[in-house]
């Protein structure tokens, strides 16, 4: 199954298209090495997905057929994303939440500030 389908059919990115423009960009790879779109996956293989500033790998399991529920994309793959990414994606979302509901757009000192946070666990990796 080519990688762009196996992405879009497990329900990480939304639309074939996406997935496919993903690779392109070199946003996936396959243990560290960035593919593109039509490369052939192999059961077993791990990809990797950045999603904003978060890796997030899964192992495969099985192929579908096509595009599966929620509650089956289990049966196809594992989740096996490091706990260091996991950490990244709450420290992201505890900065959101500290800001107030309904503020509005952020200040330039704000958004300057959330830039040098994010850049900072970038950089980390």
């Amino acid at each position: 199954m080519r990688v762009d389908k196996f992405i879009w059919a497990i329900r990480v990115i939304k639309t074939r298209s996406q997935a496919a423009k993903r690779c392109k960009e070199g946003k996936v790879s396959i243990e560290g090495v960035k593919v593109k779109p039509a490369r052939i996956l192999k059961l077993g293989e791990i990809v990797d997905v950045r999603k904003g500033p978060v890796y997030f790998s899964y192992k495969i399991v099985e192929f579908p057929k096509s595009r599966v529920g929620a509650s089956l994309v289990k049966d196809y793959c594992i989740n096996v994303t490091k706990t260091e990414e996991l950490e990244k994606l709450e420290m992201i979302k505890l900065t959101y939440k500290d800001s107030p509901r309904g503020v509005g757009r952020p200040t330039k000192r704000d958004r300057r500030n959330w830039l040098k946070d994010v850049r900072g666990l970038m950089s980390q990796k």
